[in-house]
Formats: C-alpha cells, structure tokens, sequence
C-alpha cells in the first residue's frame, strides 16, 4: 500500500469500529458472554492450525536473528492457547461493569446523583510481539462493550490473523457486530501513525512493546494513551526475613520466566542477611546462568559462589530493564535506602519486600510508589489474569484513569447520572 492507500484504509476501520461501538455499547451481557464462550471452544479446537501459523512466525523470527527473548514472547504454545481460552471463560462468569450505577446518593434538593459505568467506545492497541495480546484485547473489548483496532507486531502476523479470524467467528456466532474487532492486515508502520492521529475515530491508543515504540507513541498521538515505559521491578530482601521463602520467591521473580516486564530486574538485599542469603541465590542463579551485576559489596560476598557469573555493575544498571538472564544486586543498610534506591531507579511498576517485620511491610506498602506492591510474594503476579481480571490490556504507570493492570473497569469511563421526581432549582 502505498500513503494514500494506507489512509483510506485505516479511515474504513476507523469508521466501521465507531459503528460497532455504538452496538457494543447497547449489547446485552448475554450476548457478550456467548462470544467469548464461543472463543474460548473455537481457540481450544484450533490449536494444531494456530501452532502452524506460529511455526511460520517463530521460524521467520529465528532466520532473521531476532534475539531469543524476542522469540520466546512470540511463541503461541498449547499452554498460552490454553490460558487466554481460560482468560475468555472467567471473563465471562464475572459481573458486567457496563451499566453499573455507583455512589447514588441523594441530595437535599430531593435529587438523587450518582455514577453510571459505561465503554469508552473505541481503542487502538498497537503490540509487539506476543501473539496472546489479540485474544486478552479483544477478549475484554467484548465483555467491557467497547470496539477495538488491534495492530500486532509484523513479526506475528500470520499467528494474529489465526488468533482473529477465531474472533471474528465468535463474534458472529453471537450475533455481535465483527467489526467490534478489527486487525490491521497491513505491517507498514504508516497504519500505526495514522492510527494513534484518528481522535475522531479512536478514544484510547494502548501501546504495549518496547520503550521506543512506546515513546514513539507517546509522543506523536493525539489520542490518549494509557502505558508503561519500563519494567525495572525490584525484589527487597528485608531483615528479618523468611530465608527459605526469600530464596524461593526470588529465584521465581527473576527465573520464573525472563521476558515479561513484571519479571524482577534488580535484588536488594538487607546488610545484616546478605552473608547468608547472597550465597545461596548466587549458587541458584549460577546454576540457572544468570548474570550477576553486583555493588562492591555483594561481590565480593557472592566471588566463592562456584561457577558465578560475576560483573561489576555500572551507575546504568540500577535502572537498567533486562528482560533477560542479568540481575542488578546491590546491598543496602536500611529499609530506608531501599525504598530510596527504589524510588530514584525504579520504573514505578512492581516492587515487593520480604519481610518477617510487619511495619517495615507496611511502610513499603505505604511509600513505594508503584502501581503494584507486594508483600513476601513474587513480581511476576503482577498480572491481570493473576488479579482475578479475565486478562489484561496492559499494565498503566500512569496515575490517571487507570493503574497497575487494566482489564474491565479501566476500559470503561464513569458519566453522572442524575434521578429526579420532578426537583427544581431555586
């Protein structure tokens, strides 16, 4: 396509998505839930055809030398299958936020005003990578009423047409509209600049891939966007602390899975338990391969740790995002430092403690300023499918409208709704 083209084109999927909203906006939650029944069967019947579309991903992705992060998180497996059909059934047992009327209270006029729940109408999700996202966003666009233009990444192309055309049939065999969810089939990055510009057309924009696309995004839309730009989550291992639990959790927090971005980056580790704790997850991490970036101090505790591999970390590692086998170390004196520390290199999206102490808990629940923060448990539930939302769109470090995983309600706005018996003003 040439610009021309590109611009009719995503001006047709910008109108028929406001078309289908306002149908999705007035769908019963019956319907809604058919959908993603009849997703959730179709995805589970569709496994061997969707691996096959994925083989010509993921071998497209090898030949080309894309790094193996990069690849993991473009693996369709039966397991992933097999979460996001799971991800549509519990998105339909939970209750439908559309409609919902919240804080009615009555006034002394005699008025009674409140809040009704209702879909933001429609957004734009623009996604690198992870073939699952299609199912996860067009999953919640169902149940929350609203449509959606989904934009994958070219190199999941082939796996998101799959994923979609699976959509597209539950939707009608619902009697939804199919436009409700549209993939853009084109993979010249012309269709997103002209996307994320569609403010007459698109009400949200929810970018979810690396830094650049997400700065990118950020800055040249004039739609809003709902983002995060960095998963740097720190693991703080307190004193006291549980040291069976402190290793168990933070071997899963950083090893569990290295891509996703609420995979822990950087280990602080109390003064008075790094001797007997560094060791001990150096050896886990050294027999996993993981890289150690390591302050002086930890160094040179974890240089007997056989077959450790040891640098010496840089001012650029303590807010670094690996998304790989590295981890950050650094020992700290204090609850207070660490939470300073965390505070200045922290990315604001998942930072946990683990701790005997239940003040110093509560302190770090309290000051750190994250969207997720966890208590003697791992980072990596910081999830919308862990929290009991169906699934997830993505994950906000903004402050406004929505934050930490987004799945129903941050899809949804509130407008007044205000009920009378005839009240007039004086």
């Amino acid at each position: 396509m040439n610009a021309t083209d590109i611009s009719a084109y995503m001006a047709h999927v910008g109108v028929a998505a406001r078309a289908a909203a306002a149908g999705m906006a007035s769908a019963s939650t019956a319907a809604k839930n058919a959908a993603l029944c009849s997703l959730a069967q179709r995805l589970r019947g569709a496994g061997a055809d969707l691996q096959a579309a994925n083989a010509i991903d993921t071998g497209a992705a090898r030949a080309a030398g894309l790094a193996e992060p990069l690849i993991d998180r473009l693996k369709l497996t039966p397991a992933a299958i097999a979460t996001v059909a799971q991800g549509c059934e519990q998105l339909a047992a939970m209750p439908d936020p559309v409609g919902e009327i919240v804080e009615l209270k009555r006034r002394p006029s005699g008025i009674n005003v409140g809040q009704m729940r209702v879909p933001l109408g429609v957004f734009g999700m623009v996604y690198e990578s992870r073939p699952n996202v299609t199912i996860e966003a067009a999953s919640l666009a169902i149940k929350s009423g609203n449509a959606a233009i989904l934009r994958g990444g070219s190199e999941a192309l082939n796996s998101n047409l799959a994923l979609w055309r699976l959509v597209q049939a539950a939707l009608a065999d619902a009697g939804l509209p199919v436009d409700a969810v549209q993939l853009v089939q084109t993979t010249d990055r012309a269709a997103v600049g002209r996307l994320i510009t569609m403010a007459d057309c698109v009400d949200l924009i929810i970018p979810r891939g690396g830094k650049g696309l997400i700065e990118r995004i950020s800055a040249e839309s004039r739609v809003p966007v709902l983002k995060h730009l960095d998963g740097n989550c720190h693991t703080y291992v307190d004193a006291p602390v549980d040291m069976a639990l402190a290793l168990r959790v933070t071997d899963n927090a950083k090893t569990q899975k290295y891509s996703p971005c609420n995979a822990t980056e950087s280990l602080l580790v109390h003064a008075e338990v790094a001797a007997a704790f560094l060791p001990q997850i150096g050896a886990v991490f050294a027999a996993k391969g993981v890289q150690m970036r390591c302050c002086p101090a930890s160094l040179a505790l974890l240089r007997a740790v056989p077959g450790a591999d040891l640098v010496a970390a840089t001012e650029a590692d303590w807010s670094a995002e690996y998304l790989a086998a590295v981890i950050s170390i650094k020992l700290v004196a204090s609850l207070d430092e660490a939470i300073t520390h965390i505070g200045h290199y922290g990315s604001h999206h998942t930072d946990a403690i683990l701790t005997r102490d239940h003040a110093n808990a509560m302190r770090f629940v309290r000051e750190v300023d994250s969207a997720s923060v966890m208590v003697n448990t791992s980072t990596r539930f910081a999830d919308g499918f862990e929290y009991g939302l169906g699934a997830e769109i993505g994950i906000s470090t903004d402050k406004l409208h929505a934050r930490g995983p987004v799945g129903l309600q941050g899809l949804t706005s509130l407008k007044w709704v205000v009920l009378g018996q005839g009240e007039i003003r004086g």
